[in-house]
């Protein structure tokens, strides 16, 4: 009797206490001998902050889990031959650790002797409200119970509980639905037409072989990772049709293709297979359809086949099939595949068929007036490629800085001809070798030599201007020798804010380049270009208006994401009508997303972070491939309607699955905002004097005259740089008045939580000024929690004017020291304060962008 009172006892004290759950006291004799043997061994390990534990029996046990998940803080605390009772005697080990998750399965030995299935789910439901209630913010999975098979005859004790199973798995997701854990169906997924466990997963009929494991693996990643149920794909396929099935990626042997034109597509597919753990080989011709496959083929039969970026991709439980009119479309198949394959296991069978709706998806990067390494360029051609841009655009010369190595011309690149970065450019072989990384993803190389324009640096150098007679000499010079030693299609010239005293110059310049059999690239507005010269709109819209079908042109209108906060940029690019049209046309090519940090930096690095590059890079590369979104530009996420609400959760789902997944090394400023919902309180009218206080920051203060609006969002823009052409939440903002907001925040428990908050985004191209000690910004702005009142950082450079040459350091929440918030127990009630005096800032460089951030971390 003894090992059964234990059970007894505790759905005792589980039903007279509901809200607290006392364990009993168990002796010595009560677990075998191997169950003391690893939990005390467990109580020895090291603990680990945001560990996933897995508790269970020898299912559990017998799992290499820090090896499936590639992940050291997977730890296994499976026990072989372990009960729901033994769980529950080392529950304190558990709790103690605090893990993030738990992933329980249990109950299959307590059926084999006889415990009923009641009693079972007593003492899972008692698991688990131990756990959360002496560590409330750790995650429970309860894992239903695996079926078995006694076509084995072994185990009969354990493999003649099937319907015991059932009873238990039904009565589990009953319980699931109004209780604190979340069920995590495995018992569908292995078993079969029968009802019993697959025989290619067991040799027993109890316990799991490594197919089995590797299946387990592929059902739970989402749960362990937080991720959608289905794997995430950016930018979305065209069509997507899903079916059943799973393709076992882990058992693939060989990736067939049909031409050696796909040797390059062939091999990019094998190395994301080798870095997930996967080892195949090459093979031209003939396949072997007796094991699972993967095929990459040219296919010009298909309609539209002048279409050489569109692929299809199948897949069934025994073939990949990537194929597609051009080399490029399968490049893009696999970088799908690439993304279904998440967890390195298993692919669900489906059907895509996808192509683009632009054909010119370009991410530009300044290096002329900060240096970027080879090794950083590299980096973000690499997740270009993984998101089917196709275009990038190196803007090599500057004011600042010629990067770009001229053999004719040595003083070009000398360090004293810098300004910054001294001595750092790019030699004849980096570019090369750039080229060729950019060629083999798909990847067009367009460089700027900027002209007449932004050549401080050449007129130091060459001791002349671009305009003079001896200066354009040196310049078809230079452009001779670029023809000459590189294989560029396109060349960009620049050509803006600059004041032409030779009206011939680009006439010259672009004829020149013509006869070089390039094609001219120019920003618009800029210089007197000829029709031929392809338009990059970077302020207005004159080409677009002109309506002139042979000119061309290149969208860049508020995408520098230089000006934009992180959580602002994702927002008003993924909502973006790139160009004013729908999908590519003769005119419109597309867009090309900017990089344009005009101050100077600490290290290159930052470049990344203060720019919130890869989130912004995400939601241009799902615009520019699905096209369509919306004509007027946005500043927050609920200001297009309900649909465009909608889409963009949708998208943001996607986006936070892509930066757990793919961004885990890489910087990724960005947290989910679509559910934080603030009131606006306002305006109260503060006659330029911003410190003066209303109504909602008075004490017991609850309730407020004001008209209020809801809005969501982590960064709520009242009223942008440049209203009206871009929409904020303030319809008909006022200078010289105060707003208010509020939200509330949960916490499972008093803790000291971290936060992004900020009240001015620094644009990382103008010399803004530093807020002053004790400010939070230059407008006494403040935040409340819970009535207690949040101090802004000690600012490294407090009160600091505006230098473009005096890099940022703390300034934005985004790559600075998270604030740290105490939370209460329950509902916190957040209130911010945003005063504004007058909008026009004290000069150009300091710009009045009148915002506020809050956002809890995850």
């Amino acid at each position: 009797m003894l090992k059964y009172s234990p059970v007894l006892f505790l759905i005792m004290l589980y039903v007279k206490g509901f809200t607290q759950v006392v364990l009993p006291t168990y002796p010595q004799a009560a677990f075998p001998t191997y169950y003391w043997q690893k939990s005390t061994h467990f109580e020895t390990l090291q603990e680990k902050q945001k560990s996933v534990l897995f508790i269970g029996d020898s299912l559990t046990d017998g799992a290499e889990w820090s090896t499936l998940f590639s992940d050291t803080y997977a730890l296994n605390f499976g026990i072989s031959g372990e009960i729901s009772a033994g769980v529950i005697n080392r529950l304190p080990e558990i709790v103690r650790r605090r893990p993030a998750k738990v992933f329980l399965m249990i109950g299959i030995n307590d059926l084999a002797r006889n415990i009923s299935v009641d009693s079972l789910l007593a003492n899972i439901k008692s698991i688990v409200g131990y756990i959360k209630q002496n560590s409330s913010t750790t995650k429970v999975f309860v894992q239903n119970l695996l079926p078995v098979n006694d076509d084995f005859k072994a185990f009969l004790g354990h493999t003649n509980k099937g319907d015991s199973i059932l009873k238990f798995n039904a009565k589990l997701s009953i319980e699931a639905q109004k209780s604190t854990f979340l069920m995590v169906d495995l018992h569908s997924s292995f078993c079969d037409q029968s009802g019993k466990l697959k025989k290619e997963f067991t040799n027993d009929g109890l316990h799991l072989k490594g197919a089995g494991y590797a299946l387990w693996k592929h059902l739970i990643h989402p749960y362990v990772y937080e991720l959608g149920s289905e794997p995430a794909i950016i930018p979305m396929p065209k069509q997507m049709v899903k079916s059943t099935g799973l393709f076992p990626l882990y058992q693939v042997k060989y990736i067939y293709y049909n031409t050696d034109s796909l040797l390059n597509e062939a091999e990019s597919l094998r190395q994301i297979l080798s870095a997930a753990g996967i080892v195949v080989k090459l093979a031209k011709g003939k396949i072997d359809h007796a094991a699972p496959f993967i095929s990459l083929a040219i296919d010009k039969t298909k309609p539209k086949t002048n279409d050489l970026e569109a692929y299809s991709l199948r897949v069934s439980t025994q073939e990949i099939i990537i194929s597609s009119p051009g080399k490029a479309g399968v490049y893009y198949g696999v970088q799908t595949l690439a993304q279904l394959a998440r967890d390195g296991y298993y692919v669900s069978a489906v059907d895509i068929q996808d192509s683009p709706a632009f054909k010119w998806r370009g991410y530009m990067v300044d290096v002329g007036r900060n240096y970027q390494s080879v090794a950083l360029l590299k980096q973000q051609i690499d997740k270009m490629a993984f998101y089917k841009l196709n275009v990038f655009h190196l803007h090599l010369t500057e004011d600042i800085a010629w990067r770009l190595e001229i053999k004719r011309y040595p003083e070009l690149t000398q360090p004293e001809f810098m300004e910054r970065n001294k001595g750092m450019f790019y030699t004849v072989s980096e570019i090369k070798d750039l080229i060729n990384y950019c060629k083999i993803r798909h990847i067009l190389l367009v460089p700027e030599i900027d002209m007449p324009g932004h050549s401080a640096a050449f007129r130091k150098a060459m001791k002349t201007d671009m305009q003079s007679d001896s200066g354009l000499v040196i310049v078809k010079n230079i452009l001779q020798e670029i023809s000459n030693t590189y294989d560029f299609p396109y060349i960009h010239i620049g050509a803006d804010e600059v004041k032409i005293t030779n009206k011939n110059f680009i006439p010259v310049v672009s004829t020149f380049l013509k006869s070089l059999n390039k094609k001219v690239i120019g920003w618009e507005p800029g210089g007197n270009f000829a029709e031929s010269t392809i338009r990059q709109l970077w302020m207005d819209d004159a080409a677009i208006k002109a309506n002139k079908i042979k000119i061309q042109y290149i969208d860049s209108r508020h995408l520098y994401i230089n000006h934009m906060d992180p959580l602002e940029s994702v927002v008003t690019i993924f909502n973006r009508q790139l160009a004013g049209v729908d999908a590519g046309n003769q005119k419109a090519l597309v867009a090309t997303l900017c990089l344009w940090p005009d101050r100077a930096v600490s290290a290159q690095a930052d470049l990344i972070v203060m720019n919130g590059v890869y989130p912004a890079m995400l939601a241009f590369a799902e615009r520019s491939w699905v096209g369509k979104g919306y004509k007027e530009w946005i500043a927050n996420v609920d200001l297009n309607g309900q649909q465009a609400l909608d889409d963009f959760k949708a998208f943001e789902k996607r986006l936070m699955d892509h930066k757990k997944v793919f961004f885990t090394k890489l910087p990724f400023p960005y947290l989910k905002q679509n559910e934080l919902k603030w009131q606006l309180y306002g305006p109260y009218e503060n006659n330029a004097n911003l410190s003066q206080k209303f109504e909602p920051e008075l004490e017991n203060s609850d309730l407020v005259s004001k008209a209020s609006q809801t809005v969501l969002g982590g960064t709520i823009i009242l009223r942008h740089w440049w209203a009206p052409k871009i929409k904020s939440v303030l319809k008909d903002p006022k200078e010289n008045t105060t707003w208010y907001a509020t939200r509330k925040v949960w916490s499972d428990e008093d803790t000291v939580k971290e936060f992004w908050i900020g009240f001015n985004n620094f644009s990382r191209s103008q010399a803004v000024d530093t807020p002053p000690a004790g400010q939070w910004d230059s407008h006494q702005s403040q935040i409340w929690v819970n009535g207690e009142l949040v101090q802004p950082p000690n600012w490294l450079h407090a009160g600091q004017k505006g230098n473009l040459e005096i890099p940022l350091m703390d300034e934005g929440y985004e790559y600075r020291e998270p604030t740290l918030v105490k939370l209460n127990k329950g509902w916190n009630k957040i209130l911010i304060k945003v005063p504004i005096g007058k909008f026009a800032g004290k000069n150009w460089n300091n710009p009045e962008k009148w915002m506020f951030t809050c956002v809890e971390l995850e």
